[in-house]
């Protein structure tokens, strides 16, 4: 079922997020290849529907999860964009005080906790809060997004089958790219159905559109409420598409580019403003408006970061576990 039109307000702040992301991405994107960001960086265009819509379903209190690829989910979120693009530049005015990088975002105040490396291994983590929430008899939701590829990984089945043997209130949101790395969905899974693998564990699991932020929207709130409501948890795929490779390091030859072209007609922010303007819900105009603003924010952020300090090097050791002098 088609979701309903959005009013003018909704609509304008559903396009001005996703749009946050997108130039977000391709700013760090160019400050990575001149140089400014290091380390490592994967981009989240193409994919920007997802968290715009998921999040939405989120309380302050609930908790948030995320891979490596989560710099749109911390502007969701609410983390400022000058903290995040302070952390990308490693200052410590950053928000996790420059020492995370782009792989490792993270704000206890907005309750997300990474931004997380390790395919998977945040999947445990998950579990244990929302454990830790039932025990202390706190009503919240934690949702945990990973890509497909940590279907495949031990954890993944640990936790999952945890969670419904316990009864935990943990949405299990699945970001299905369709590449782990640089590995189709059919050349590491014998499953390739990651609904059928989910619901495996008696627990409900079902497929979203991730291009389309206002299904994304509606059903990934259905499912929130559904698991607030039965404390239970529950499976969610997002059938998404990064139109940039893996990472900046990536050369790219395991897909065709005619694929990505084709992927790319979907693309989230083009197809939603195409819709809203079809059915008079916004105008051209916006489109303009919200891009200035949005620049304006990003170029406050870059400022910010640019302006930045480095950590003082006699604090580096400080809340690193270790002896003096070993």
């Amino acid at each position: 079922m088609t979701p309903p039109l959005p009013g003018r307000g909704h609509a304008l702040h559903l396009l001005t997020q996703m749009l946050r992301v997108r130039r977000f991405e391709e700013r760090c994107a160019e400050l990575y290849s001149a140089g400014r960001i290091r380390g490592f960086l994967h981009l989240y265009i193409g994919e920007e529907a997802v968290a715009t819509g998921a999040l939405r379903a989120l309380t302050p209190d609930d908790a948030l999860l995320c891979t490596y690829r989560e710099h749109g989910h911390a502007l969701i979120r609410g983390v400022p964009m000058d903290r995040v693009m302070a952390e990308m530049f490693g200052k410590q005015e950053g928000c996790s005080r420059g020492r995370g990088g782009s792989m490792h975002l993270f704000d206890a105040a907005h309750r997300l906790y990474g931004g997380n490396a390790i395919v998977a291994g945040h999947l445990p983590l998950a579990v244990g809060m929302a454990l830790g929430d039932r025990m202390a008899g706190r009503e919240r939701v934690t949702t945990v997004f990973f890509g497909e590829g940590a279907v495949a990984e031990g954890e993944f089945h640990e936790s999952m089958n945890l969670a419904a043997l316990w009864k935990l209130p943990v949405v299990f949101a699945c970001e299905n790219n369709g590449y782990a790395m640089g590995t189709a969905l059919e050349r590491s899974e014998s499953q390739t159905s990651l609904t059928a693998k989910a619901a495996s564990y008696g627990m409900p699991a079902v497929s979203i559109d991730g291009m389309d932020v206002l299904a994304v929207e509606r059903d990934f709130r259905h499912i929130v409420d559904a698991v607030r409501a039965t404390g239970s948890p529950a499976f969610v795929e997002l059938k998404t598409y990064r139109f940039r490779a893996h990472s900046m390091f990536d050369a790219e030859l395991y897909r065709d580019r005619d694929e990505v072209e084709l992927w790319k007609k979907r693309d989230p922010i083009a197809t939603f403003l195409a819709r809203m303007v079809d059915a008079g819900v916004l105008g051209a105009q916006d489109l303009e408006r919200v891009e200035a603003k949005v620049q304006e924010e990003l170029a406050a952020a870059v400022a910010f970061a640019e302006a930045g300090t480095w950590e003082p090097v006699e604090e580096l050791t400080k809340d690193v576990y270790t002896e003096a002098g070993r």
